[in-house]
C-alpha cells in the first residue's frame, strides 16, 4: 500500500509540472498570436476582388510568388490551404483566405475584401446575399460537380 502512495504522488507530481509547462507555454503562444494579428490588421486594405475559382490545394500546386513558397515550413507544403482565384483590376492572383470567408463566397460573385498581403481575412458581397451554406453540402455539391464533369468527359470520349 506504501508503495502505491508514492508511485501516485510521482505520477500526479508530473502531471503538475506537465500542466504548469503548459499553461506558460499557452500564455506565451497566444500573446506572440495576439501580436501577429495586430500586424495583420495594421496591414489590412480594402479591395474590390472578382473571384474566379476556389479550391482547397496544396500551397506548392496554388501559383503563389516563389518568395511565399520558400518562407512556408516543409510541413505546411503537404496541407491543403483554402485557395481562392481572384482578379483585382486587370490582375489575376492567387490568394490564400481564411477558412471561415471560404465558407461564404461562391465563385463568378465580386466582393468587397479585406486583404492582408496574400491572405483574405473577411469579405463582404457587393450585389446580393452572402452564402453561406453547410460545409457538409458544399462537400456533397463538389463531389456532384465531379462526377457530372467525368461524366461529361466519358460522353466527350464517346463522341
Amino acid at each position: 500500500m506504501k508503495g502505491f502512495l508514492i508511485v501516485l504522488s510521482i505520477v500526479l507530481l508530473i502531471l503538475l509540472v506537465l500542466l504548469a509547462v503548459m499553461y506558460f507555454l499557452g500564455r506565451k503562444l497566444q500573446k506572440k498570436q495576439a501580436e501577429q494579428q495586430e500586424a495583420m490588421d495594421a496591414a489590412a486594405q480594402q479591395m474590390n476582388l472578382y473571384i474566379i475559382d476556389m479550391k482547397m490545394m496544396k500551397i506548392t500546386e496554388a501559383n503563389l510568388p516563389k518568395m511565399v513558397l520558400e518562407q512556408v515550413p516543409k510541413y505546411m507544403k503537404r496541407a491543403k490551404l483554402p485557395i481562392v482565384k481572384v482578379k483585382v483590376g486587370p490582375k489575376v492572383m492567387s490568394l490564400i483566405c481564411d477558412a471561415k470567408v471560404f465558407d461564404t463566397i461562391a465563385p463568378k460573385q465580386e466582393v468587397k475584401a479585406t486583404v492582408s498581403g496574400l491572405y483574405i481575412t473577411a469579405a463582404k458581397r457587393i450585389r446580393g446575399p452572402i452564402v453561406e451554406t453547410d460545409p457538409k453540402k458544399r462537400k456533397a455539391q463538389r463531389k456532384q460537380e465531379k462526377k457530372d464533369a467525368k461524366k461529361a468527359a466519358r460522353q466527350a470520349k464517346k463522341n
